[in-house]
């Protein structure tokens, strides 16, 4: 199976937002809410595709799977209640969802290793990234491919969240 991480096109974005549906009701399914009704919606995935930061995982040419990658930092990280290893630049990991059909088999570490690729040609060496308290199995995988957790961040309007990092490249 071949599989790839690519820019998002817009012709994809109805299937962009479909990964973040079905995140968001595996999300519930899992007992907890990340993502209120509101958002993630389809403006923000339609601005992410815009604005070059929407990606699509795609297993041989089907999307597998969608996240928002920006090299713009987040404000939301400068205030944080611990301490980050990765400095800037760094990437920034947002609204990663695997489609239920891919869930369980890898493919978030696999994107976690496209994503490495994608810093390294960008001479990026962090990513950074953030997860609700009760999203476990995040917390989970972030672990297992090499985050560490760093402290908590507050998004206001949406709560405080979990953070973690990863040096890469190094």
């Amino acid at each position: 199976m071949q599989i790839t991480l690519e820019p998002a096109q817009m012709d994809e974005l109805e299937a962009c937002y479909g990964m973040i549906e079905s995140g968001r009701k595996f999300q519930r399914e899992q007992g907890f809410q990340q993502w209120p009704d509101h958002y993630p919606n389809m403006d923000t995935v339609s601005q992410d595709i815009r604005e070059h930061k929407g990606y699509v995982l795609k297993a041989d040419g089907g999307i597998a799977g969608y996240l928002c990658i920006t090299f713009d930092g987040e404000p939301a990280y400068d205030q944080i209640e611990g301490v980050w290893q990765t400095e800037m630049p760094y990437a920034v990991i947002h609204r990663m969802a695997i489609g239920g059909a891919y869930r369980g088999q890898g493919f978030a570490g696999i994107a976690f290793r496209l994503i490495e690729e994608i810093c390294d040609a960008n001479h990026i060496t962090g990513i950074r990234i953030d997860t609700d308290f009760p999203n476990k199995r995040m917390q989970h995988v972030l672990e297992k491919y090499g985050f560490h957790y760093r402290g908590v961040v507050d998004y206001q309007g949406y709560g405080k969240r979990l953070a973690y990092d990863k040096m890469i490249g190094r």
